[in-house]
């Protein structure tokens, strides 16, 4: 079997991270690369610093904001993505382009066309093979990040702004409905993971 892509999108809380631990033990013993963006590469990390910690020290302009998401995902397509496909991998992905299309275009209004022009040229055309979109109230999410303590730079942004990302997601969900599969995340953790399992199994019997 080839390598594939399987990436794990939602707006803040929607419970992700713990999604796809989970779906990494249930892939067990196949080959599974875990990986995120920002943050998946040496230089990724020194990005996502920037782009999420509070104490970073600088105000990011909107625009600066997409080219840095754009510079992480290049880095992080040549040297991790690529490779472990290549490789025959099943390469899980906290995040990928169609954040940059929900936070960078729907939520602060950047142009959808631009966004989708540099996310082209940063992955060089590569998409994931799945997308799992883990679905839930904006309310319920970011009260779920609230809880876990210290909140980032993006989970800090206003109701509003999240709201947006959530629409933008759904609008991806209606227009790439081959490559992306809509999870409801209000169930419980198990439920949750037991979906994901299905969607899996049935994606990799193909």
């Amino acid at each position: 079997m080839g390598g594939k892509l399987i990436v794990f999108e939602g707006v803040e809380g929607c419970g992700k991270t713990t999604q796809l631990n989970r779906l990494q033990q249930w892939l067990q013993p196949l080959p599974v690369a875990v990986t995120r963006q920002p943050g998946g590469t040496e230089l990724g990390v020194r990005l996502r610093r920037l782009l999420l910690d509070e104490g970073a020290g600088c105000q990011i302009q909107d625009r600066a904001e997409l080219f840095l998401y754009a510079a992480d995902r290049a880095q992080h397509v040549e040297e991790f993505l690529k490779p472990q496909l290549a490789a025959g991998a099943i390469v899980l992905c906290d995040r990928y382009t169609d954040s940059t299309v929900a936070y960078q275009g729907y939520g602060r209004g950047l142009d959808l066309a631009e966004v989708e022009q540099l996310n082209q040229i940063a992955t060089g055309g590569l998409e994931s093979d799945l997308t799992l979109w883990l679905d839930i109230d904006v309310g319920v999410g970011l009260a779920r990040t609230r809880r876990r303590g210290a909140a980032d730079r993006m989970e800090q942004a206003d109701l509003a702004f999240h709201r947006r990302v959530a629409q933008g997601y759904a609008a991806l969900a209606l227009a790439h409905p081959q490559r992306i599969v809509r999870v409801d995340a209000s169930p419980s953790e198990v439920m949750v993971a037991e979906r994901i399992q299905t969607i899996v199994r049935q994606h990799l019997a193909c």
